[in-house]
């Protein structure tokens, strides 16, 4: 079992879909207390399910360049780049191989990463390292524009749809916009597929065990209408949050 004792953010106090706000001066990826146990997870289920867990549909080669440097330019603190290796937090060092962008940055970020790319109106799943999902499949998404993606989302009216999608149209490079989602689940693990056919059960807020919260980024890439999609995934016992609101 793999669990946070902490949250950088008030998860109680939820913000209207889809509540996006300014980054502003926090970092983009975050490092936590439970960084070396979700890296090995990742590092596990990379090398046992990699056609699980990282999948492409034509990305743009300059994008994945771009994606690659922007990432790499904005490494969290405990992380030392040099040349092409990177020193990780729990003590690994991973070789920076620019024709396996996800299979590499899987390796050493903590955070999942989707690239979103722009055609036609709207912008498609076209790459992404997914190891920790929360009960949807890689494999259902991939190649496929948002309103598509999130159409099991009952909440994810045709409203929404509109608004995200103005979102990724305006997000500016260098100026990141974020948001949080919470989910409590009866099962604590991080790797949880699930296919549209069969929906999680809705459960109701505060009355399972584990909260699943994920902080999610949106960056555009320079000189590009593509977005990067980062997930960082928390998961804590309900107890630790009444510790927390204490």
């Amino acid at each position: 079992m793999i669990l946070q004792r902490t949250l950088p953010y008030d998860v109680m106090t939820p913000r209207p879909l889809p509540g996006i706000a300014p980054l502003g001066g926090d970092p983009w990826l975050l490092v936590d207390d439970a960084h070396a146990a979700q890296m090995a997870e990742r590092l596990r289920l990379m090398a046992s399910r990699r056609d699980d867990v990282i999948a492409t549909a034509v990305p743009d080669p300059g994008n994945l360049s771009k994606m690659m440097n922007a990432v790499l330019d904005h490494l969290p603190r405990g992380y030392t780049r040099s040349g092409d290796q990177v020193s990780c937090p729990d003590g690994r060092s991973v070789l920076i191989n620019m024709s396996d962008p996800f299979g590499t940055l899987g390796q050493i970020l903590q955070n999942d990463i989707c690239l979103m790319e722009k055609r036609g109106d709207e912008h498609v799943l076209t790459g992404a390292v997914l190891c920790f999902p929360a009960s949807w499949r890689l494999r259902e998404k991939i190649g496929r524009p948002l309103i598509h993606i999130h159409a099991p989302v009952k909440s994810y009216t045709d409203d929404i749809a509109r608004r995200v999608q103005r979102l990724f149209d305006g997000v500016r490079p260098e100026r990141p916009i974020w948001r949080f989602n919470a989910l409590w689940y009866e099962d604590p693990s991080l790797y949880q597929p699930r296919a549209e056919s069969e929906p999680r059960p809705l459960t109701e807020a505060g009355q399972t065990p584990y909260l699943r919260s994920e902080r999610q980024v949106l960056w555009r890439l320079p000189d590009s209408d593509a977005v990067l999609f980062t997930i960082h995934t928390f998961i804590l016992k309900r107890e630790s949050l009444d510790q927390l609101a204490t």
